[in-house]
């Protein structure tokens, strides 16, 4: 399914990173193991995995980077890079919140409403359902951007996100491109927004993020992302955390405990938690991960506490 590629060669220090890594075992076919302990009592394990690309090549991997899976709402960096293209007019928080998994703030709403009166639409065109009002609904940001999109473009708002529409087509067309692959190897199925949703192995999308630095509108996507890292999901999203710690980075959550982040040295980065809805279990991966690489974090980022309703530290998320 997936075509072969020639990788460039890496420069002298992702060459240094890259031996280190595989010296040290960092390329491993064993998932990394995340467990729930309350107490001194394991009550949940959750396996993760993980792969790490730059410049055509593993940094670093834990279980099968073959897995496949869909790419859910990762793929809106990309799915707003002919958004950049077509409107340069766009507010850097109009870009940021097409990218977003928002939690419906006060400021991420108006981002929305701003999004959509430049495109312009009315909401009664959101095509992603009530949540409980289409505005409201996490994947709006999105939708909006389709919209503005389309407008650009001079194509019909009616069933911009069915496969078949000219805005569903090219962003195969995207998301092929930037991995690398031929766009009919890409199974795809419905989102639960109700757009086009696109299945690849997991080197595939880490390969993806890790050529988004070079694609064109990604400039933008990334200064918008990074100006405004709150609108992308909030305080308690990942992605958004990993967008304060880390200066340049870039990272999108996905649905059913999908994660994907570059650098802006193009280092690509994904995590899978193979039981599917248990995001709790990316952040304790993503802080081992980034360590394999080279990147220490704190502690209290790769231990996440678990508490009880009194607001007590009852157990603890981490790796083994």
């Amino acid at each position: 399914m997936v075509r072969a590629y020639e990788s460039r060669g890496l420069g002298k220090t992702a060459s240094a990173v890259c031996s280190a890594v595989v010296a040290s075992g960092s390329v491993s076919p064993s998932p990394l193991e995340v467990v729930l302990r309350r107490g001194d009592v394991i009550e949940a394990r959750h396996r993760v995995h993980a792969v790490v690309v730059q410049d055509g090549r593993k940094l670093a991997a834990a279980g099968d980077p073959s897995l496949v899976t869909l790419l859910r709402s990762s793929a809106k960096p990309i799915q707003a890079l002919p958004l950049a293209r077509a409107r340069p007019d766009l507010a850097d928080d109009e870009l940021a919140i097409a990218c977003a998994s928002h939690v419906a703030s006060v400021e991420q709403l108006d981002a929305v409403r701003r999004l959509l009166r430049d495109a312009p639409a009315g909401e009664d065109e959101l095509e992603c359902g009530p949540d409980p009002t289409p505005c409201r609904h996490t994947c709006s940001g999105k939708h909006a951007g389709f919209l503005a999109l389309c407008r650009a473009r001079g194509w019909p708002s009616a069933g911009y996100s069915r496969a078949g529409h000219p805005c569903q087509d090219l962003m195969l067309t995207e998301v092929a491109a930037a991995a690398e692959v031929g766009p009919a190897s890409i199974p795809t199925a419905i989102d639960g927004c109700g757009v086009v949703t696109h299945a690849l192995p997991l080197e595939r999308m880490a390969h993806a993020y890790s050529r988004f630095p070079q694609l064109e509108g990604a400039a933008r996507i990334s200064q918008a992302m990074l100006a405004h890292p709150d609108l992308i999901r909030g305080s308690s999203g990942v992605d958004t955390m990993l967008m304060l710690l880390l200066p340049g980075w870039i990272a999108k959550i996905g649905a059913e405990g999908l994660f994907c982040a570059c650098s802006p040295e193009g280092v690509g980065l994904v995590l899978k938690v193979e039981d599917g809805g248990q995001w709790r279990a990316v952040q304790p991966a993503l802080a081992e991960i980034l360590r394999r690489i080279g990147h220490a974090m704190a502690d209290d980022f790769g231990v996440v506490p678990v508490t009880n309703s009194l607001g007590e530290r009852v157990g603890q998320l981490a790796v083994v």
